[in-house]
């Protein structure tokens, strides 16, 4: 199983390094394979990473203590935070974008934003390569299916990535985030953490997933494929069904 979760940590990683070449992905309308790819990572979440959190949340009831005792829902709180952490950052982003237009500068963020965007997505790529070596269910089928999801919840990540950092994402950003992916395979490897912080991180990236797939969905300007969207995460949903 080692050897498993070693090789796809690395084939997690060259997405990053090559997803810029699936050139039919910069299309308006958005790509359906791009739709169908959000569809995916957010059935993954929603049918079993949540119930998955939902079990990982008794892990939070009898070991907390003080003033998180007061909070029924812990699990569900730091889901909350991995999404505004996330939103915070594409806001960011679009700030900083339109602020160079403004000036006359190319459509590009500025370099302390890509650097928070780089270092802040490092990290939580580095989250998902641990969480290879460290899962509730280590069972061959639910690794493939969670490594699945996430590979294309990173084509979805590379995607926008690419269009907010154009050449700086291309020539520096990939290569971090994918050698940030085997990183965190490495120190799973190497260390174990209670079940308590497993279950956080679980949450943070389920968080991180819904609206990172999401910002890239919705906007009206992405014209995106709703029945490609809906076709992935209803077929997704049925094979994660079957298999459970």
């Amino acid at each position: 199983m080692n050897f498993l979760t070693a090789l796809l940590a690395v084939g997690l990683a060259f997405v990053h390094i090559f997803a810029g070449k699936l050139c039919f992905f910069d299309t308006i309308p958005r790509s359906r394979w791009l739709s169908m790819a959000g569809g995916v990572s957010v059935a993954y979440v929603f049918v079993h990473l949540l119930p998955e959190l939902n079990e990982r949340q008794h892990a939070f009831e009898h070991s907390t203590n003080g003033i998180l005792a007061y909070f029924e829902d812990h699990v569900y709180l730091v889901a909350l935070f991995g999404l505004a952490a996330f939103y915070g950052l594409e806001r960011a982003a679009n700030l900083s974008r339109q602020s160079n237009r403004k000036a006359g500068k190319k459509d590009t963020t500025s370099w302390y934003v890509f650097w928070i965007h780089i270092i802040s997505f490092s990290l939580y790529n580095a989250l998902i390569g641990y969480l290879l070596v460290h899962r509730q269910d280590p069972e061959f089928v639910s690794l493939l299916l969670f490594s699945f999801a996430m590979a294309l919840h990173f084509i979805v990540n590379d995607h926008g990535l690419r269009e907010n950092h154009k050449h700086d994402y291309d020539r520096v950003g990939r290569w971090i985030l994918a050698i940030a992916i085997v990183f965190g395979y490495c120190v799973g490897q190497a260390t174990e953490i209670q079940e308590m912080a497993v279950s956080a991180l679980f949450a943070f990236v389920g968080g991180g997933v819904i609206l990172n797939v999401l910002k890239e969905e919705l906007p009206e300007e992405r014209e995106s494929r709703f029945w490609a969207f809906a076709l992935g995460a209803f077929g997704y949903a049925v094979i994660l069904l079957l298999t459970n």
